[in-house]
């Protein structure tokens, strides 16, 4: 096996929840973490955390559904650390409503971020991947992608899509030496479950940092392997069978 010492890798959605353990994770393990966000804030208070520990991280603000922004920020990335070696695409938002109060401009809004986000993440770094001859893109995605449940169509549909996405990108990018994984996870002990549903028994949620334990483990495949979809989730997880 390989490992992520060294590696530049960007995590989208990086400043809090399981980006934030991602970000904690690789760069425990030796990598040069870039998280983007839309919250500076988030940014920051990860951004302090990891250099506290001697990590190596520098985070940039990015709204992943503005493709400019996403072109813009992804090049200064680049010109400035000469080089991706993986994304990650993690940044995600739900609004919990019934099809007659969710709004167009929402169910868009969620679309946007958690499906149209990531392609335009991947298609954003994929001339470089390409130029280098290697690169890996990571999907996040959640058991939303492999079931269905009232009130959150706009979060199924995003992430349904995000599991075709992430495949078939998987089945186009090999022949350019390009890896693609999907992460189906579980639900987690993150602010993206608990502030929602705070009642949630936390026994029955998984901590973000087994998941991003996984994600490590997919970027450290050996060069010529590649895992196309991994699920992880928690082991009393009561609505998954």
């Amino acid at each position: 096996m390989n490992n992520v010492n060294g590696k530049i890798i960007v995590v989208t959605g990086g400043g809090q929840g399981l980006g934030a353990a991602i970000c904690r994770t690789l760069a425990e393990d030796g990598a040069i973490v870039i998280p983007v966000d839309v919250k500076p804030e988030n940014l920051t208070k990860i951004t302090e955390e990891i250099k506290g520990k001697g990590g190596q991280i520098e985070g940039f603000q990015m709204n992943v559904a503005d493709v400019s922004n996403v072109e813009q920020v992804m090049t200064q990335i680049i010109d400035k650390h000469g080089r991706i070696d993986a994304v990650i695409n993690n940044a995600g938002i739900d609004y919990t409503m019934a099809i007659d109060e969710i709004s167009n401009d929402q169910f868009s809004q969620v679309i946007n971020v958690n499906l149209v986000g990531p392609f335009n993440v991947s298609k954003a770094i994929y001339s470089h991947f390409k130029q280098n001859g290697k690169g890996h893109i990571v999907n996040i995605a959640s058991t939303a992608s492999k079931r269905a449940w009232p009130n959150a169509s706009a979060y199924h549909a995003s992430k349904w899509g995000l599991l075709g996405l992430s495949h078939a990108l998987h089945s186009e990018l090999r022949k350019d030496n390009i890896k693609v994984t999907a992460v189906v996870a579980g639900g987690m002990q993150t602010p993206f479950i608990l502030e929602r549903f705070p009642d949630t028994p936390l026994d029955v949620l998984q901590d973000p940092k087994n998941v991003a334990e996984t994600i490590k483990f997919v970027l450290s495949m050996p060069e010529a392997s590649v895992i196309p979809e991994v699920m992880v989730v928690p082991m009393k997880e009561t609505s998954w069978p």
